[in-house]
């Protein structure tokens, strides 16, 4: 998905719907692997997608609700699971945590101060240097 995404934030068009679709479907399928098999919720590889399924419903996806949902709902699951993990897996999750906390933290803020859109959305233009 990672992949996928990256293509898609620097494509425009119908490059840009195509990749932002395979990230989507990549993701959707990694997710769908995580859930059905023995991965629990606090483990970092599931955290750290989770973090990047989130950011790209957030920045390529345009849909800020659907980023805060899967970050929120991550988040959860893994805190309420989080004995579960030995010391080194907890310090790694505890990080991937953290991250998932700033970004709802700030895209609720940004949702409740009228301006939720992503940043490619919210009329920022990209200059080359």
């Amino acid at each position: 998905g990672d992949y996928y995404r990256y293509l898609a934030e620097f494509a425009s068009g119908d490059k840009r719907t195509k990749c932002a679709q395979e990230a989507h479907d990549s993701y959707q399928t990694a997710m769908e692997t995580c859930t059905s098999g023995n991965l629990p919720p606090s483990h970092p590889i599931r955290l750290g997608l989770a973090l990047n399924f989130s950011v790209f419903y957030y920045e390529v996806f345009g849909s800020p609700d659907k980023a805060c949902a899967l970050a929120k709902s991550s988040f959860d699951e893994a805190v309420s699971a989080a004995s579960d993990l030995g010391e080194v897996d907890y310090q790694d999750s505890a990080q991937i945590l953290g991250l998932l906390h700033d970004n709802l933290q700030l895209w609720t803020a940004s949702k409740q101060a009228g301006d939720d859109k992503p940043p490619e959305q919210d009329g920022t233009n990209v200059e080359d240097l």
